[in-house]
């Protein structure tokens, strides 16, 4: 039997299977889309397949515009968003025969590619996520031969969770491999069944929010100013998906928190805004930079000032206090005494003066240099 043969086979097969999936490719992969749309049987396979090829497109598909558009980070955050949407389109289906794909690839052109020919591959489910990543050898392949290469991985990680035999293709490159299987509390937070995920059984008593991707001195530096002038511990809260973001992979997830020593409290939650926060964690205190303040305070996220000022007061009504620290919007520091607070919760929040406080390196800025 032939190689393409082969394929169509397994292909059908998956076709006959209850696996449902969405595919989201930029850059490489929509071979992969192609050869499971030619088989007869498909739309019980393919719930949705999306090509944000451009730039712009992608960036409009993420949310927000990816540090590198091919890379393991932005496959990881298509296929969390790619499976969400499953979920979503699928009501029915139980959410274990669900699957996101992400691909990202940089391949053959018609002229001299400066970099790597190289792609990635991610399937997130309920259970796990599993990444596969791979430079290719420059000149060993046609662009057409590297996407057949992809095309052959795709139907791999599909058929493995079809509970089909279909052989990893062989080929002269090593790829990296990543399986990370999630904790079942990760899955019960996913599926809504819990609020958060806590480190400890305590009750947080100082939330501190944010990515933390990744941590760094700033972030301690906060922590330990806020323990000092409370007395109080503080949680690290990581909302794993937000409104304005893609949801968090569970390889994300998993390399977030293993930032953290046993000594530090973290919490997980699905609270991407501070009145969900404020709700899920009544009479705590949390720990915002003067930036997370003035958006807080931006009437564009509320439907009128009149809606914005009735969210604000709920603190209030939860008892939730803040402690603010100045960080640099655009080219100017900001703190809180520069905030123009509505005067029926400006009792709510303290901040720490520059003197006190001043450190303007961000995860972003980590991220950047480590890419360059």
């Amino acid at each position: 039997m032939s190689k393409q043969s082969a394929l169509n086979t397994i292909i059908q097969a998956i076709h006959a299977t209850n696996t449902k999936i969405v595919l989201v490719s930029s850059g490489g992969g929509t071979n992969a889309i192609a050869s499971f749309l030619r088989q007869p049987g498909a739309s019980n396979t393919i719930l949705e397949s999306y090509i944000p090829y451009s730039r712009e497109s992608l960036a409009h598909y993420l949310l927000r515009k990816p540090e590198q558009y091919c890379s393991l980070d932005t496959t990881l955050s298509m296929a969390a968003k790619a499976f969400s949407a499953a979920k979503k389109i699928d009501t029915t289906s139980k959410n274990t025969l669900l699957y996101g794909i992400g691909i990202t690839a940089s391949l053959a052109t018609l002229d001299d590619k400066k970099g790597d020919h190289r792609f990635h591959i991610v399937i997130q489910g309920q259970k796990f996520s599993k990444s596969i990543s791979c430079i290719l050898k420059k000149g060993l392949r046609t662009r057409e031969e590297e996407e057949s290469l992809i095309t052959e991985y795709v139907i791999y990680l599909v058929a493995e969770v079809s509970g089909l035999k279909y052989e990893m293709p062989k080929h002269q490159e090593t790829p990296e491999i990543s399986n990370v299987i999630a904790n079942k509390d990760w899955i019960k937070l996913m599926d809504h069944k819990i609020d958060f995920v806590s480190s400890s059984k305590l009750i947080p008593e100082i939330i501190f929010p944010g990515r933390f991707n990744p941590i760094h001195s700033g972030h301690f530096e906060m922590k330990q100013l806020a323990e000092n002038k409370t007395g109080m511990q503080v949680s690290f809260e990581i909302c794993i998906q937000n409104a304005d973001k893609p949801p968090m992979s569970y390889h994300e997830i998993q390399d977030t928190l293993s930032q953290f020593t046993e000594t530090e409290n973290w919490v997980l939650t699905k609270a991407g805004m501070f009145i969900d926060k404020a709700r899920m964690f009544p009479n705590c205190v949390f720990i915002i930079g003067a930036d997370t303040l003035v958006r807080i305070l931006d009437e564009k996220f509320y439907t009128s000032r009149k809606d914005m000022m009735n969210q604000l007061d709920l603190f209030n009504a939860f008892n939730n206090n803040f402690l603010v620290f100045g960080r640099k919007i655009g080219k100017k520091f900001i703190t809180l005494s520069e905030v123009n607070l509505p005067d029926h919760i400006a009792n709510r929040f303290t901040g720490f003066a520059e003197d006190v406080f001043r450190d303007d390196i961000s995860s972003t800025i980590l991220r950047q240099e480590k890419i360059e």
